[in-house]
């Protein structure tokens, strides 16, 4: 029998996957530990009345043992209990999810029930098929399947789709705790995903980034900070609304970027602007806060960083403030294509370091669009070259 502990979410297992698993968990409302087992392929639940984690570990590991028994089973040995697709999941949400960031974990939750609802709790991962797969990309465009009932497109299915293989994938290459897979092959490898052809990938214009900074200090000043660094640094909304005054020297006149906020997990520093610099400033004015302390706080709360949806709230206010018709894909992520386009003409590595990309291949191919003025820009230099 192995016991694990997982250190980040301050959980515990013990015993074997389908034979006696069980875990120890703090509940986050009110901090008593629970002890979470399987009956009859459903699962259970009860909380232990304490705070003792030693105590709590030492319980979890009792009561697999008990599990594992004859006087409660009936038998010496249990044949395992046949892996299923809610089973599987659990596995994965323990041993997987917790290591991603916040958005992709809460991501991996919404795609769970969604795979679950749709192919059932008890249906075996092994008999998963094309018809299975085809099926769901038809109910998915048709809006039969998914938490908005809405229809969606090609690049959103491609997303779930690419979850599902990778939990998939990943428990053929894992093993229980006998060394056994959790799953003989990926009864769904080679089966295309689809792509959208033409995904709205826009680019905020010159025109457009000027009429939202002329607005900008109306929808607040912690808008007004955050929509010159996108624009100065190029990252993503998600990197600049969790940065901290311990990320910021003003003396060096550069931030860093932490990998736990970076989509890539890709931890850097880049130098920053004149412009990204004042706009910085304003903001230590503003908040009148140093060291831990956030950049960008919300109004409410000094002690957090401004939420994904709130950034979004004043994006649409300052679109509407500027009198800017409404435009799908022109967003806080049209600034990060604006800033590689802008600086098209750099050694790709150095753009990737700024913007702090990992892969080249992503800018060429997702971020930098060439316009009519550097088309026209390429030609006339090509003609004086040549004469």
């Amino acid at each position: 029998m192995m016991a694990r502990t997982k250190r980040s979410r301050r959980s515990y297992s013990a015993g074997e996957w389908g034979r006696n698993r069980v875990r120890v968990f703090a509940d986050p409302k009110t901090g008593l530990y629970q002890i979470e087992w399987r009956e009859n392929g459903r699962r259970r639940t009860k909380s232990l009345k304490h705070r003792d984690w030693r105590r709590a570990k030492r319980q979890a590991d009792e009561f697999a043992a008990a599990f594992a028994s004859p006087g409660l089973n009936g038998k010496a040995e249990a044949e395992p209990e046949p892996l299923t697709l809610g089973m599987l999941f659990d596995i994965y949400a323990e041993e997987v999810t917790p290591a991603k960031g916040e958005k992709s974990r809460r991501r991996d939750r919404v795609a769970t029930a969604m795979f679950l609802k749709f192919f059932g709790t008890d249906r075996r991962p092994e008999t998963l098929s094309r018809r299975d797969w085809d099926r769901f990309i038809q109910a998915r465009r048709a809006g039969r399947v998914g938490l908005s009932g809405k229809p969606v497109g090609d690049r959103t299915i491609e997303w779930d789709l690419a979850f599902l293989m990778a939990v998939l994938n990943w428990a053929e290459r894992s093993n229980d705790e006998r060394g056994r897979p959790l799953l003989d092959r990926n009864p769904l490898k080679g089966l295309r995903k689809p792509t959208e052809k033409n995904p709205a990938r826009v680019v905020l214009t010159e025109e457009e980034y000027r009429a939202l900074l002329g607005v900008s200090r109306e929808v607040g000043w912690r808008f007004h900070v955050a929509l010159v660094l996108a624009h100065e640094t190029g990252h993503r909304i998600g990197a600049i609304r969790k940065l901290r005054w311990s990320d910021v020297d003003f003396e060096g006149r550069e931030v860093r970027w932490r990998a736990e906020h970076e989509k890539t997990g890709y931890g850097h520093r880049t130098p920053v602007t004149d412009r990204a610099l004042e706009a910085l400033e304003e903001a230590r004015r503003m908040s009148d806060a140093t060291g831990d302390a956030p950049v960008l706080p919300p109004p409410t709360d000094a002690g957090t960083w401004i939420s994904n949806s709130l950034a979004l709230t004043w994006w649409n206010r300052a679109v509407a403030l500027a009198g800017l018709e409404p435009k799908r894909g022109r967003g806080w992520h049209s600034l990060r294509r604006k800033f590689a386009s802008d600086l098209m003409d750099l050694p790709l590595k150095v753009l990737c370091e700024l913007g702090g990309w990992k892969d080249p291949k992503t800018v060429l191919r997702c971020y930098q669009q060439a316009d009519s003025v550097q088309l026209r820009k390429a030609l006339d230099s090509r003609s004086v070259g040549r004469a």
